[in-house]
């Protein structure tokens, strides 16, 4: 029997990445909130911060 040599198969999700990574910053702030749920402001505030980093990392514009 012959078998075929393992080759580097991952493929990343440039997309999806991102999305994972917005909901883990948005979990991290809904968990050290003071309150019961995060405002619409806070949250506004946490995704320009994410986008803000997103731009500085790989340039250009976030999704414009």
């Amino acid at each position: 029997m012959h078998v075929a040599p393992a080759r580097g198969t991952a493929v990343q999700d440039h997309v999806a990445l991102a999305e994972i990574e917005l909901c883990g910053d948005l979990i991290i702030a809904a968990s050290t909130a003071r309150e019961d749920r995060l405002s619409p402001d806070r949250i506004d505030e946490v995704l320009r911060a994410a986008e803000e980093r997103f731009i500085e990392e790989h340039g250009g514009t976030a999704g414009r």
